[in-house]
């Protein structure tokens, strides 16, 4: 008997999930199997796809470079071919250069882009076909970045574009019965601050005290927020940005305490 009440909440579906190999990507990919959909993950690193894909019953891995336009159409075409057509594509993964502003090489800004915002253009344009047949759903995984300064200039530029982007294809798609929805995570705990970790031990503790709910994001946060907007109790909502991100942008709490008297 399966105790699990989400167990067939995505039964029959099939999601493409990009960036799946690890971190955000790879929970998304773990909490739709154990809803009932089949997954097809796809990352840059192959060996990553296919290892989380062997631990996922149904699911298939693909490697692809999103930044290379024929990349993206071939990676639509060969989840449609495996798996039947697809109900939900995932954007999410993501580059984001480290360099400062002054020092941001053209080609740092050229691949954040092309993987963080015309990868989305092109696979949510490619998947439309496919999508339109099921009253499908484009999911964009943003960042606070998109609406106030963290830094990592071209890395928020993008993801302010994808933004944009997320509304003018709700509007667009609509008619077709797609939606477009998108979420915008603060700091979420991944193996992506290891190497930061191993420079700066307590950068994260340094980073929580700007949470007000006291604590860092988890995958399984983005999960729950994606598993809803994807499913049919989000049928009527579409060209919105969801914010997970412990209250982080709805104020600053430290200045607060550090400029008004006490109370």
């Amino acid at each position: 008997m399966n105790n699990n009440p989400d167990a067939a909440r995505f039964a029959g579906k099939s999601i493409l999930i990009t960036g799946a190999a690890s971190g955000i990507g790879q929970r998304l990919a773990e909490r739709f199997t154990a809803c009932g959909a089949r997954v097809a993950i796809v990352d840059i690193d192959g060996e990553g796809a296919r290892r989380i894909a062997d631990s996922l019953p149904g699911a298939i891995a693909l490697t692809a470079d999103l930044s290379q336009p024929e990349a993206t159409r071939q990676v639509v075409h060969d989840v449609v071919d495996a798996l039947g057509g697809i109900d939900v594509l995932v954007n999410n993964a993501a580059t984001c250069a480290d360099s400062p502003f002054e020092e941001l090489s053209d080609l740092e800004w050229e691949r954040d882009l092309a993987v963080d915002l015309s990868a989305p253009f092109r696979l949510t344009q490619e998947c439309v076909p496919a999508l339109s047949q099921r009253g499908g759903v484009v999911l964009n995984i943003v960042s606070v970045n998109a609406l106030q300064y963290y830094g990592n200039e071209s890395y928020s530029a993008a993801k302010a574009a994808l933004i944009s982007l997320t509304r003018s294809l709700a509007v667009r798609l609509g008619p077709r019965g797609i939606r477009v929805t998108a979420i915008a995570p603060g700091t979420i705990v991944t193996p992506i601050w290891d190497e930061r970790l191993a420079l700066d031990p307590g950068v994260l503790d340094k980073a929580q005290r700007w949470y007000p709910l006291g604590r860092l994001g988890t995958p399984d946060d983005v999960a729950n927020a994606s598993l809803f907007l994807c499913s049919a109790d989000a049928s009527w909502i579409t060209g919105t940005t969801l914010v997970v991100d412990g209250g982080l942008t709805a104020g600053n709490a430290v200045m607060a305490q550090e400029i008004v008297p006490a109370q």
